[in-house]
């Protein structure tokens, strides 16, 4: 691609950008034949009786794909995204066979943690793609549609496998289904993405005059982690996002099935949450470029609290679950791109990467922490324990965000988003 014909916008970018929510939807599937199967898996064809050695699985996907984040997001300015996108894909191949073949539920771990590492390189490098290409007036639009897209496949692929595996053996609907995703997904990246290196550095000269070094891995670490109020704060709330998340995938099914649900009903209620979740980003990304990033993540967080402790409450009940996975995947939806975006509005466009890679370390190993506690406090106070013991957290996380995170701190400001904004991407449609 000539440095000519680069533009930025989504209009400009349609058909790379469409490709790799294409891509995104089939990263998301590989996370969704698993939300509805595997915990019902661990039980039935393993005999594993302890809820904390069911949610192992899950903590090994959350530390693997965590620590992958960090590293993808700093090798992305020197290898490139497109690479690192294929190689995602490699690594998910081996999954569907340690899978099918697993003696014991150690080799299903194992594999997670591969599907860990997938996860990591292929949804990092999907985000950020999508956030060059645009520029930074439709950021939140372009992120909302992007994990909307994601999200969209968890939902498709939970229900389907919960549906098929009513009738076929759950690892055999598992093992064929992500087989074919990986395949399918890394033929297409191969032969149709393209690296969106220039689209970085067209961004990058407006907004400093040069292309700028990117920050060292020690520098964003700190950042993100610590240093700045608006990335820490949004880096703890993505940690507790996460950490409810796994006690969705991982707790809940076990909590309807010890009710008396069947595998079809489970799959049913494991579709709803990430189906609202990802539908509802489309308009809740886009909402943010409006009225900002804060008000949405604390309200995000409220309501994630409120349909926890509904769940926690049910006593199984499917009807009242169902009403609660709707209310998690509304307030999710508030969360999950705004987050990603406020991440994105407060660094430079090349301290990008880097800073996403460590908030999204940050925000994945919610999975191994939500693996830990709710299959421990499962086991000392039951399901509806467990679940009012993460509602509570994720109420304190909103609350934090309230008071730490303000609003308009950041890179890009309401200024430059509107009047500096619209003239690079006029002088970028018309190098």
């Amino acid at each position: 691609m000539s440095s000519r014909s680069i533009a930025l916008g989504l209009r400009e970018n349609l058909a790379q950008f469409s490709l790799l929510l294409g891509i995104n939807a089939f990263v998301g599937a590989m996370v969704g034949l698993e939300r509805s199967t595997l915990p019902l898996i661990g039980r039935q064809d393993f005999g594993l009786a302890s809820n904390a050695a069911v949610l192992a699985f899950i903590v090994a996907f959350g530390l693997s794909k965590a620590i992958t984040n960090l590293g993808a997001g700093a090798l992305a300015q020197r290898l490139g995204r497109r690479r690192l996108l294929i190689a995602g894909w490699v690594i998910a191949l081996p999954v569907p066979l340690l899978v099918g073949v697993a003696p014991s539920w150690s080799w299903v771990v194992v594999a997670n943690a591969l599907l860990g590492v997938n996860q990591g390189l292929t949804w990092s490098m999907t985000v950020v793609m999508k956030v060059d290409l645009v520029g930074p007036r439709r950021r939140g639009l372009a992120l909302g549609l992007n994990e909307a897209a994601g999200y969209g496949g968890v939902a498709i692929a939970a229900s389907a496998s919960g549906w098929l595996a009513s009738t076929l053996a759950p690892r055999g609907v598992l093992v064929a289904a992500s087989a074919a995703i990986a395949v399918a997904a890394l033929a297409l990246s191969v032969r149709f993405v393209c690296d969106t290196a220039g689209h970085v550095a067209l961004e990058q000269a407006f907004h400093g005059g040069d292309t700028g070094v990117a920050p060292r891995l020690r520098a964003a670490f700190a950042d993100a982690t610590w240093r700045q109020p608006a990335l820490r704060s949004c880096s703890q709330a993505g940690l507790v996002n996460n950490l409810n998340d796994a006690l969705a995938w991982g707790l809940v099914p076990l909590f309807l099935a010890a009710h008396g649900a069947s595998v079809g009903e489970v799959g049913a209620v494991a579709g709803i949450y990430p189906a609202v979740w990802g539908a509802g980003q489309i308009f809740t990304g886009h909402w943010s470029d409006s009225v900002g990033r804060k008000p949405l993540i604390v309200a995000g967080m409220l309501v994630q609290a409120a349909a926890l402790a509904m769940l926690a409450m049910s006593d199984g009940r499917l009807a009242v679950a169902a009403a609660a996975a709707v209310l998690l995947g509304v307030g999710t939806a508030l969360v999950y791109p705004t987050l990603i975006a406020a991440i994105s509005d407060a660094v430079a466009p090349i301290a990008r990467a880097p800073t996403v890679g460590v908030y999204r370390f940050w925000r994945d190993m919610g999975y191994a922490a939500g693996g830990l506690i709710a299959g421990a406090v499962a086991d000392a106070l039951g399901f509806g324990g467990a679940i009012a013991v993460v509602a509570g957290v994720t109420a304190a996380s909103g609350l934090w965000v309230a008071l730490d995170l303000r609003s308009g701190e950041g890179y890009v400001h309401e200024e430059l988003g509107q009047a500096h904004g619209e003239r690079m991407l006029a002088e970028a449609r018309d190098p």
